[in-house]
């Protein structure tokens, strides 16, 4: 990771590990978390041990790995016999990656008998539990149940995915892989956060206008800052929609997808959903024009009696016109953001935008900029408000570009 992730900095995550053979992944994820910022303390059950040493996670954290319930002497950070309450105290998640049967058997019916189970009690913390098993044993009604039971007190489940497993067969146990998992837990932290119980739409990307069947009109939009919104706002807490036409980019944790291609499809999306939510973020890139024809079969340039094709365009829908004139009208949403990226008179431009779209928030970016906007992981933007308050953003990450957006939303909704 390049650089540290505001829903983990200085955060204190206890990382229970227990013995399954996926194991080694939770090796990169303690590594991963500590990256990103947090302040990962591991606690080991003998089996784990079995798999994997405790000194491997000490190196990839930097900090005392707690083993024994019992052992006084641990060179650890606090004394082991109350370690359990030290480790409890003040953390903000707790996660049991990967999660035996057994554990998930003893942490149901309450058990006190080793240092993750003694802590997992006296933990007030989010607990996150993520099974790894052989499918037939997740599939057990015992285990079903257990894990409902968790479930039922508070417990965010993990759901393990389909594959292979060391036993040579297939099912569904396996431990998801590291990113989907740290997506879990930055889903689990954001359950408090500032959007929590609020829904929002997020669209990105830029919509493809067909020609035929083969080609169409496009721009230069990744996608990238809609789906760091998309993050962004599931790590406040709300729940995500994310309208896109971008491909090729891992969808956030927990946020649902409605891909689309052109205008009118995400025209009617946002539509159709806009009237149950509280933000609407436009990140997309909306084409501003389509082609008035499209055709049934390829062009094909050996058929044509001049050069090249001519395209007679026609305009799209204004996406945020339609939005704008269900607000008028008394419907949601409370918040929408627009985006104006330009390439000449931005503030001009962006203000202009701002006043014709009834937006609570306008973002600009100058596209011209080669280290900034579109095919890039950064940029550089001014925030307006209609009252005529400007922000300057230097040049950082699309991800911290989207944090400072979501939270000047959150102040919005008040």
């Amino acid at each position: 990771m390049s650089e540290t992730i505001p829903a983990f900095e200085g955060k204190r995550i206890i990382l229970g590990v227990t013995g399954s053979i996926a194991c080694y992944k939770a090796v990169d994820l303690a590594s991963k978390l500590t990256q990103a910022g947090a302040h990962v303390d591991v606690i080991m059950t003998d089996a784990a041990q079995r798999f994997v040493t405790p000194l491997t996670f000490q190196a990839v954290t930097g900090r005392a790995v707690y083993t024994d319930l019992w052992q006084t002497e641990s060179g650890g950070a606090l004394p082991t016999h109350i370690a359990h309450v030290g480790l409890a105290e003040g953390a903000s998640l707790f996660a049991i990656i990967p999660a035996t049967a057994d554990t998930i058997a003893r942490l149901a019916s309450g058990r006190a008998d080793d240092l993750l189970a003694v802590t997992a009690l006296a933990a007030r913390c989010p607990l996150v539990i993520a099974p790894a098993m052989d499918g037939a044993m997740y599939a057990h009604p015992a285990v079903q149940a257990n894990v409902a039971s968790l479930v039922a007190r508070g417990a965010v489940l993990v759901e393990p995915g389909f594959g292979r497993f060391a036993s040579g067969l297939e099912g569904h146990g396996r431990l998801p892989e590291v990113p989907a998992l740290i997506g879990a837990l930055r889903a689990a932290l954001g359950r408090s956060g500032a959007l929590a119980g609020r829904v929002v739409i997020v669209t990105a990307g830029g919509t493809r206008e067909p020609i035929d069947p083969v080609r169409y009109l496009t721009n230069r939009s990744s996608g990238k800052q809609g789906f760091a919104l998309a993050q962004a706002a599931i790590d406040a807490g709300a729940r995500v929609m994310l309208v896109s036409s971008a491909r090729g980019l891992p969808v956030p944790y927990g946020a649902t997808l409605m891909a689309v291609e052109t205008a009118q499809e995400m025209q009617d999306a946002v539509l159709a959903g806009v009237h149950d939510v509280d933000v609407l973020i436009m990140a997309a890139a909306v084409a501003d024009f389509r082609p008035r024809t499209v055709a049934e079969n390829k062009i094909k340039k050996s058929e044509l009696a001049t050069d090249a094709p001519v395209l007679e365009l026609e305009r799209t829908e204004d996406i945020l016109a339609s939005v704008k004139a269900k607000r008028i009208a008394g419907h949601s949403p409370r918040v929408v953001v627009g985006f104006a990226a330009e390439s000449q008179d931005l503030l001009h431009y962006a203000q202009d935008k701002m006043a014709r779209k009834g937006v609570d928030l306008l973002v600009a970016n100058d596209i011209s900029a080669v280290d900034a906007g579109f095919d890039v992981e950064t940029n550089r933007v001014i925030l307006l408000r209609p009252d005529g308050t400007q922000v300057a953003l230097p040049l950082m990450s699309k991800a911290r570009v989207a944090d400072e957006i979501i939270r000047r939303v959150a102040a919005l909704l008040g």
